[in-house]
């Protein structure tokens, strides 16, 4: 028997832990990376260095491939095209991801389907945000915190991740930064939510689904600090609901693969699309520990179309903390009193080098009582950072 071949393009942390998923399975991975040092690379056996920005260099590296899938949405859409005409499997497709590639073509898309989401529109100059912003005061008065309808959330529709890309500006006078990269520019009202969650869900290319428990994201200066699954207090209508968007998004969109939705939950309880991402997503993590089958696994089965596995968790509460570099470079050394403190912390390096705000690593933990699972996650990855010292 001839096990299958997965091309995955990008060799960060998300490759690596894929790829992790495929061993026990004897699926082989072939890797387009962008240097040797890079997470994914360290670990993947076959790795081919190259740029995925040129279609010569996709094209050679899909050449005995039996599917190209992703650890990030920047391929160019023309380029996965290209790659389908040659009769190369791409999974997600391009007529999926650019959804998750391009927050215009995203907004419209889920404005057509009749999914909720922030009220938004594509703006041409820091006067049109200021437009932008009026309108909203129009709509709805006693939006934004002035009269004049500011602040407004400000996106680059391409590009952009862990809060780079993105801006909150309070006046025209502020909104002229993101017009200077020369690409569109997204306003969207500043929704007042009271907690962000995500919807986490796989889909296979027959059509087979499963959907995760809806987990809390917590964030921290726009990047992703811990994750809670499930998400407390989260009642299980609206649960329902984020699960049965994600699934309908996933099918109408045709994504082969991991979803994660990332949404907004208001004071008056609904929920609102912020995100979307076709790929393993952050807030998945808790999955490699805390459910029967991870989003690393589930995304393996589905590129392949092999059956789903179950994505109900293990235990009654999972913690991901992310672990960001600090001042303390010598992670390593960390391991015995994060080890000794609590044998059943489970600790996942990325392999990278240590850097000031970097995700270098995440930890899970799970139980039964949750504010001593937030603590054990808490202090975990506060001592690996060096910001916790006993």
């Amino acid at each position: 028997m001839t096990f299958p071949v997965v091309g995955m393009v990008g060799g960060g942390q998300l490759a690596r832990m894929t790829h992790e998923a495929g061993i026990p399975l004897g699926i082989r991975f072939k890797l387009l990376s962008d240097t040797p040092q890079d997470s994914a690379a360290q670990v993947v056996s076959d790795v081919v260095i190259g740029d995925y920005r040129d279609l010569d260099t996709l094209r050679d590296f899909a050449r005995g491939c039996d599917v190209i899938t992703f650890d990030h949405e920047h391929v160019p859409t023309e380029h996965l095209r290209a790659l389908e005409a040659d009769g190369i499997p791409v999974r997600p497709g391009p007529d999926a991801l650019v959804h998750a590639q391009d927050k215009g073509v995203m907004r419209a898309k889920l404005d057509e389907l009749g999914v909720p989401c922030p009220r938004h529109r594509i703006v041409e100059d820091p006067a049109d945000v200021a437009a932008f912003a009026a309108e909203g005061v129009a709509a709805s008065p006693g939006v934004g915190t002035e009269s004049d309808g500011f602040p407004v959330v400000l996106k680059t529709v391409r590009g952009g991740y862990d809060g780079k890309g993105v801006w909150v500006v309070r006046s025209a006078a502020e909104a002229a930064e993101p017009f200077r990269a020369g690409v569109p520019v997204l306003a969207e009202e500043k929704v007042a939510f009271v907690r962000e969650l995500a919807a986490n869900v796989v889909r296979s290319p027959h059509g087979q689904a499963v959907a995760y428990p809806v987990v809390e994201s917590r964030q921290v200066d726009g990047v992703c600090d811990t994750v809670i699954a499930p998400a407390p207090g989260l009642s299980e209508e609206l649960a329902g609901q984020a699960q049965e968007l994600a699934l309908r998004v996933a099918k109408e969109l045709e994504v082969v693969g991991h979803l994660a939705v990332e949404l907004f939950e208001t004071a008056d309880g609904r929920i609102l699309v912020n995100e979307l991402a076709m790929r393993p997503h952050n807030s998945g993590h808790w999955s490699q520990d805390g459910a029967v089958t991870s989003q690393f696994a589930n995304h393996v089965r589905a590129v392949l179309d092999l059956p789903l596995g179950d994505p109900r968790p293990r235990a009654k509460w999972t913690v991901m903390a992310n672990v960001l570099g600090g001042d303390y470079p010598d992670m390593y050394a960390a391991y015995l009193h994060c080890m000794a403190r609590d044998p059943q912390l489970k600790i996942h390096m990325y392999g990278k080098d240590v850097k000031p705000g970097r995700k270098v690593g995440h930890v899970n933990t799970y139980g039964d009582d949750l504010d001593d699972v937030l603590e054990r996650a808490r202090h975990a990855a506060g001592y690996l950072r060096g910001t916790i010292t006993e």
